[in-house]
Formats: C-alpha cells, sequence, structure tokens
C-alpha cells in the first residue's frame, strides 16, 4: 500500500473533506518515545487516537539523549551498517501499516550516527510488511566526526582535541530541513542529532506555513515540542510521587499529544483510555525541565521567552498553552564532542541477616586493601547509604554501623585501564568465597566511559539539508 504524502495531501483538495469543527487548521503530534529504550507500546494508542480524529498528524520519537549517539558513533564504527536506534523495527514496526495507510507522518531522530542505515532498514521493514517502499528522507549536515569536522572543531576545542582521543562530534541542527522534506512529499523523515523541540516544530512549520522570523509563533510550537520530548514526563510519569502527587494507573500511562494551532499555542492531552494525567501541574513542571533561563530557552530555530506563558485546564487531560514569546534564533549552533574516557567497572555483592551491615563494611575493607592507594573506590552500602553517599566515602566514614539485615555492597572504579577494572571485578567476586561470611548475589560489569566537551559551531559553517533515499 502506498498513499499520498501526509503533507502534499494539506494541500489538495482533500482538505475540505476534513472535520468542520473548531479543531480545523490543527495539526496533532504525538510522541512515542523520550529516549532510546522506551517502552514499545506507546505508539499503538496514539496511533488509534490519530486515525479516530481524523486531523492531519505527526507521530515522532525521540530517540536520542546526548551521550546516546555517542555510544551509537562508536557502534557504526564497529559495524558501518549499524549506529542507528536498535530497537527500530520493534517501535515502527505495529504502525508502520497504518501509519502509510492513513497519512500520519513519522519524524524521528532515531536514525542517530546512521540515518541512511535506519532508512534502508525502514525500506525494508516496509517491504516485510507488504508496503510499497515509503518515501523516506534523511536530514545531513549535524555530523563533524571527519577529518572536516574535526578541523572546524580544532580552533574552538584545541586543549580537549589535544589531551583526549577524540571519538565523535555532532551539532544540534534545527528544524527547517525536516519541513522542507515534509512539504517535499516525504512520509517518514529520519534525522541524527537534531534540537529534540524541533521535531514537533519542523512538521509544524510545514502544516502552517509560517516564515522563518515569526519568532512569537515558532516558539510556541518549539514549546510544544519541549512538553513532548520526554514522553511520559508530561502525562504524569516523573510527577508521580505516591500521597503527594498520586497519578492514576501509571503502569498503562499513555504517551503525549499536542494539538497545535496556527497561532503557535498548544494544547497538550493524551490518548482516551490511557493511564496517567495531564494537568497544569504536570505541564507547568515539564515546561521548566531543563530550562536555564525562562526568558531565554537557545533553540536552533528560535529563542523562547515562557515568562508571560499562560496554562490553563480545559477539562480532563486538556491543558493548553498559550503567551510564549520569541526572539532572533542565534547566529551559532551547539556541538558536543566525545572523547574516549577510560573504563567503568561495577561490582556487587549482598549480605543478609544479623550483623550484615558489619560484614559488609568489612568486605569494602577487604576490596580497598586489595585494590590499593593508587585507584580511587566509590563505595554504596544499599540500603543503608548509597544515594547520597560520595565518591571520596566520607560521609560512610563518618556513619556508625547499625543493625542492617539487608545490604548490598557496590564497589566501582574509573580507569583508563581495562586491566584495573578487570581486577576490581575479580576481587569483588571472590568475596564469595574469601569472606566475610554469608556474601552472595555478586554482580560486575564493565563498560568504555566517554567524556565530552562543548562549544557553539558558526551555523554558515554546518549547513543541513535532506535528500530522498531509494
Amino acid at each position: 500500500m502506498l498513499c499520498e504524502p501526509p503533507f502534499a495531501r494539506l494541500r489538495s483538495s482533500n482538505l475540505v473533506n476534513m472535520k468542520q469543527d473548531a479543531q480545523v487548521g490543527t495539526l496533532l503530534v504525538g510522541c512515542a518515545a523520550g529516549g532510546s529504550g522506551d517502552r514499545l507500546d506507546a505508539a499503538r494508542p496514539i496511533v488509534d487516537e490519530f486515525i479516530e480524529r481524523g486531523l492531519p498528524s505527526v507521530l515522532i520519537f525521540e530517540n536520542l539523549a546526548e551521550r546516546t549517539l555517542a555510544f551509537a558513533q562508536l557502534a557504526k564504527r564497529s559495524n558501518p551498517e549499524s549506529g542507528y536506534e536498535p530497537l527500530l523495527v520493534e517501535e515502527v514496526g505495529p504502525i508502520l501499516q497504518d501509519c502509510l495507510r492513513h497519512g500520519i507522518a513519522i519524524v524521528s531522530n532515531f536514525g542517530a550516527a546512521n540515518p541512511q542505515g535506519a532508512a534502508q532498514r525502514l525500506l525494508k521493514l516496509a517491504v516485510e510488511l507488504g508496503c510499497e517502499p515509503p518515501r523516506i528522507a534523511i536530514i545531513e549536515g549535524d555530523d563533524l566526526s571527519d577529518t572536516h569536522g574535526q578541523q572546524l572543531l580544532r580552533p574552538l576545542l584545541a586543549d580537549e582535541l589535544a589531551q583526549g582521543t577524540f571519538v565523535s562530534a555532532n551539532v544540534y541542527q534545527g528544524a527547517w530541513e525536516i519541513a522542507d522534506a515534509l512539504k517535499a512529499g516525504a512520509q517518514i523523515v529520519v534525522t541524527g542529532r537534531v534540537a529534540d523541540p524541533s521535531l514537533v516544530l519542523g512538521p509544524a512549520i510545514a502544516h502552517f506555513g509560517w516564515p522563518r522570523d515569526d519568532w512569537h509563533r515558532l516558539a510556541g510550537a518549539t514549546m510544544a515540542g519541549h512538553l513532548l520530548e520526554c514522553g511520559a514526563q508530561v502525562t504524569g510519569g516523573y510527577f508521580a510521587d505516591p500521597g503527594l502527587k498520586d497519578v492514576p494507573d501509571l503502569a498503562d500511562v499513555g504517551y503525549p499529544i499536542a494539538e497545535l494551532s496556527a497561532d503557535g499555542s498548544c494544547i497538550i492531552t493524551k490518548p482516551r483510555g490511557t493511564g496517567g494525567m495531564v494537568s497544569v501541574r504536570t505541564v507547568k513542571e515539564q515546561l521548566l525541565y531543563e530550562v536555564h533561563d525562562p526568558q531565554a530557552y537557545i533553540t536552533p530555530d528560535v529563542v523562547a521567552d515562557i515568562t508571560e506563558a499562560e496554562i490553563e485546564q480545559l477539562g480532563p487531560d486538556r491543558v493548553r498553552l498559550t503567551g510564549v514569546r520569541g526572539h532572533t534564533r542565534p547566529p551559532t549552533l551547539k556541538a558536543l564532542v566525545y572523547f574516549e574516557g577510560g573504563w567503568l567497572g561495577e561490582a556487587e555483592i549482598s549480605y543478609a541477616g544479623p550483623n550484615a551491615e558489619a560484614r559488609a563494611r568489612l568486605a569494602m575493607e577487604i576490596v580497598r586493601k586489595r585494590m590499593g592507594n593508587d585507584v580511587d573506590l566509590r563505595y554504596d552500602l544499599i540500603g543503608r547509604l548509597s544515594v547520597h553517599a560520595d565518591d571520596k566515602g566520607a560521609l560512610l566514614g563518618e556513619t556508625s554501623i547499625r543493625d542492617g539485615k539487608d545490604i548490598r555492597l557496590r564497589v566501582a572504579v574509573r580507569h583508563d585501564a581495562e586491566a584495573r577494572i578487570d581486577q576490581l571485578l575479580r576481587e569483588v567476586y571472590s568475596l564469595w568465597l574469601c569472606g566475610p561470611a554469608g556474601g552472595g548475589g555478586v554482580r560486575t560489569s564493565k563498560r568504555q566511559r566517554l567524556s565530552n566537551a562543548s562549544c557553539l559551531v558558526p551555523r554558515e559553517a554546518v549547513p543541513a539539508a535532506f535528500r530522498f533515499v531509494e
């Protein structure tokens, strides 16, 4: 099956057949992921809601935390065909046919370090599902990991590049290339690094036709994207605190939908019949999330000001955001650069019953002596002192032994030498037999670490563009 591209359909005579009610002109954007590894059943209720409502609709997946892309670059280095979202098929497969059949565009940064690879896998998936190949556009221009990119970054990060082993670099691109791809007929737009709210702003630009300097409307849709970008956080997930901020049916929390209007305002809601909640309080918390300056929330597309924003409860699970103001976009784009950062090793062992805490502390001292004084070890007594502990162990040293009967000792170390990581894992494992008494449930892990630095790159030095994948 091959349907007309969703944004081409908006310009056709089919527009007059849309529901003639107060929502004419509204664009629905739903977010089915707030990060890589998010729930795989989140998209289905959103797509069902889109189909039922029959309005122009876009489904986004926001898969990239800051380090996610750097690890994707490492994966691509090992296997040139990888480097995109590892759960791509599981995310998109259950809803791809319906999205194509009903003209629901898909926009996502699940391309990560390899948008081309992600697009090719989606083309193959469509064929496997019995669909005709969809029109897929990829956005390019964010990856600065090649020699040209390193040359561009060298005068901006001279010290960091001299001291560290370079892994990758990506610049945060914006919404306009996403909009251009949709207007050109893309049914799916695959990006690498773009600013999270741009995944929503791009479809809004394509739908409403806003000019590049319509700062207030661009800012309004940007903040709608900010509300959606973390998935279920705005529908009660990160809000929930039993007895203080109760949220119904959190196990089946619905992921958010924004109803975007031509003036840049939005209504935040969720699919009917799902758990969670959308309230003034959930929206306020997410609106302020990761905002350092409410007068200047800087994105590649616009600088948003929420100091005069108004939030209004319209009904159950329907909250409107208005009054966002916008200012001229910045002349630079943020680049994140990653370097090899050595290794992280973690090992855990449990002690239970009478005197468990004393035995766990003895195990801690044994490991300390065996590892020597040339490494800094982090100790946590889970069940006694962990979240509020410190890397130096000062707080553990200041607390007296109590009658804890269920303690899990965690030891962690960061080191450039993998051999020292392996030594720690062996030392904790050997506690099983070498004492103290009653230890068990040993679990160990190690992984490569990355360090990062950021800088601002002149916008004109890193142009973005879209192209269709055959």
